[in-house]
């Protein structure tokens, strides 16, 4: 007995470590481990300097919403958007769901919300029931235009009135921060 305590006095942090490892091999508890450190190294997302931006002139594009029905992008022409591209499999998007409900919550009925992913309906269906998140979700079912696309998880958008891309985040990010209040705020004034 003496040995087996005095082999893990000696051992600890390397008894830890293969611990935690061995929570990052098993499938359920990969994931919440994964989420977990994302939201711990998510930061507010910046704004693009103006000279660096775009402006998207291309709103073709129809979506599929999840309760059922087509949505056209070109009915938010002229508006503030905030675009996110996710998954349900993916840890980084499921870390910042949180702050982007919390911000749905605050500016839902002020900024048009578009949550786009190409899951099957049933799955997403069930995540959003489970999560219990309000914000509406759509299928894509053709190309979004060129400036909105991207190869990775999460990304996200933030267009202003007039079409310019004031914010494209790769990756998790704390979307209820003060930062993108004030950027969502200023944006909400800017006339056409």
């Amino acid at each position: 007995m003496k040995k087996i305590k005095l082999f893990i006095q000696k051992n600890k942090s390397n008894l830890l470590f293969i611990g935690v490892l061995v929570l990052l091999l098993l499938p359920q508890t990969r994931m919440p481990i994964q989420v977990f450190i994302q939201r711990m190294v998510s930061f507010s997302p910046s704004e693009i300097d103006a000279e660096e931006s775009e402006v998207l002139q291309d709103y073709t594009w129809q979506l599929e919403q999840l309760e059922g029905g087509t949505k056209y992008f070109s009915e938010s022409k002229k508006k503030v958007v905030l675009i996110n591209f996710w998954a349900t499999w993916c840890p980084p998007c499921i870390a910042e769901m949180p702050s982007l409900q919390k911000l749905y919550d605050a500016y839902g009925n002020k900024v048009d919300f578009y949550f786009v992913t190409s899951e099957e309906k049933e799955v997403v269906q069930r995540f959003m029931d489970k999560k219990e998140y309000t914000f509406p979700v759509y299928i894509q079912t053709s190309k979004a235009p060129r400036l909105l696309t991207s190869s990775s998880l999460p990304t996200t958008y933030v267009i202003a009135k007039d079409g310019e891309i004031r914010i494209n985040k790769v990756g998790v990010a704390d979307w209820d921060s003060k930062k993108t209040r004030e950027i969502l705020d200023r944006l909400l004034k800017e006339s056409i």
